[in-house]
Order: structure tokens, then sequence, then C-alpha cells
């Protein structure tokens, strides 16, 4: 089963999204399951992971709502507020929806990453451990020198780096993005990474396949490939890239010989395993 572990639907009169503004011409427009069919088609795509655009508790009601009426949602990654103290209740109520697989805490929009560190805030992630809960870590790369405080500090935390902790691509970044991201891969080995969102840190519009390739062999190198899953992370990646553009770029940036029960876990099976959708297979839904 091929699994698409990261993209987005919303839909603009909702009111939530400040992060698009009329400027991102692409993306200032509704998204919905509809549009997204044609590419999963062409691209031989079963299901999904729908993330959260918001971080909003109404946004994941949206997207459970979607999940509601598409058989190609496999899961909802949401949000819940880990600023207020009625978290475990949030978690609850959401938890009620079988399609609510997991959350995504916000890094990347904090003015100081060593705030996910507060004692609240690691009491919280220290809950969803031993809920053995899914949590997907949205950061920059000059944030994770925090992250990897945090995950001394949550060492069973069922976690995903997601877009492989954001290197500036396009101005060439290497280090120390490449050794904190291998310390952090060596630290958890509960912690996965997703091999999406590439192309959007890359020249949006003079990109080369080739730029993606040494990222892409890199965390392939230090988590395996059984610990990183394929997001396409559209329709964000419509600023560089298309569907089958996304699709294409890691498929020709695996490492060279990689075995098809390799590129099939990469694919779709790594999505599964850690988001606890294994039943998908047997159901053969």
């Amino acid at each position: 089963m091929r699994i698409d572990a990261h993209q987005h639907y919303w839909k603009l009169e909702r009111g939530d999204y400040g992060w698009i503004t009329p400027e991102m011409s692409v993306l200032y427009r509704d998204y919905e399951p509809r549009n997204l069919e044609a590419h999963l088609a062409a691209n031989r795509i079963d299901r999904t992971i729908v993330v959260q655009a918001a971080p909003t508790l109404s946004d994941t009601d949206y997207m459970l709502e979607l999940a509601g009426r598409s058989e190609r949602i496999a899961g909802v990654v949401g949000w819940i507020d880990l600023e207020r103290s009625d978290y475990r209740e949030q978690y609850r109520n959401l938890k009620r929806h079988p399609a609510f697989v997991g959350f995504r805490t916000m890094i990347q929009d904090m003015e100081r990453a060593e705030d996910m560190l507060r004692p609240h805030i690691v009491e919280a992630l220290r809950f969803f451990a031993e809920e053995d809960f899914p949590v997907d870590l949205l950061l920059k790369s000059h944030q994770l020198p925090a992250v990897l405080k945090l995950l001394e500090q949550t060492p069973n935390l069922r976690a995903v780096i997601d877009h492989i902790a954001k290197p500036q691509i396009a101005a060439g970044e290497w280090e120390p993005w490449s050794g904190q991201l291998a310390e952090a891969a060596a630290s958890n080995p509960r912690l996965y990474c997703k091999l999406s969102g590439m192309v959007t840190e890359a020249d949006h519009r003079n990109w080369k396949p080739e730029q993606i390739v040494r990222y892409v062999r890199h965390v392939v190198s230090i988590f395996g490939t059984d610990r990183v899953m394929f997001g396409s992370d559209w329709p964000v990646c419509l600023l560089a890239a298309s569907y089958d553009q996304v699709v294409e770029l890691l498929d020709s940036a695996l490492p060279v010989g990689l075995g098809e029960s390799e590129r099939e876990a990469v694919f779709g099976g790594n999505a599964l395993r850690f988001y606890k959708l294994e039943h998908l297979l047997l159901s053969g839904s």
C-alpha cells in the first residue's frame, strides 16, 4: 500500500490560515480531496495522511470531517493546544474519532525553540510518550539543538521530524544541520523523519534534482529505510513543483540499490507502522 504521509487540505473561508496570503497566488484558494484525487491515481498512491494547516482545534475538526467523507484519507494529524491545562481532555475528545492518528507541534513558529523545554510542555509530551501516541515535530534547522534537548527529556516519544528539519537547501546549508540531525536519529530509535518539503526549501524556480539527492541520501543513511517516509507536502509543494515532480524526485533520489521491500517501506509501510495503521493492510482497504 502506497501512502503519502504528509499533505494538507484547507478552505479559506474558515478563516484560521493566517500564513496563507493573497501574495501566495497558487496557495490562496481552497484545496479539498477532489483536487488531489487525479494526482493520487496517477502516482498509484492509495491513501494519505492529512496534516493540520492551522494551529486550531476547529481545523482538526474540519480534517476529521473530511476523513469521514473520503476513503483516501487514512489518518489525520491534527493539533492539540499544549499550553492549555486541559490538553488531555482535548486528546481524549479527538481520540473518539478513528481517523485521529497524531498531532503536530509548531516549533517553527516559536520565537524561542527553547520554549518547548518549559516544564509543562515536557510533562505533556511525556504523557503522550506513555500513550505511545504519534507526534509530528515541525521545526527549522537552526532549532535542532533545542529539539535534541527535548528528545533527551522525552526519550520514549513516538515522534517524526517533518520536512527533514527544513535545512536551507537554496543556500546550500549542510552543517550543522547534517550532524545535528544525525545526533537526533541516533538519540531515539522511535524517532522518524519525513522526506518531504524539500523543494520549497530549495530555489523555487531554479532547483535541480541533484541538489535534493544529497539531502535525501543523508537522511536515509542516518535513519535507515525503516524510519523515513514519503510526504508530498501538497499543495504547499506547488510553490516549487507539481505533485508528479515531487514523487519522481524522491523515487530517483533514494540510494541506488534499495530493494523493492525497502522502497515499499519508504513509500508507505513506515507511515502505516508509525501511525498505527497496519489494520488497513489486513482489511485490504
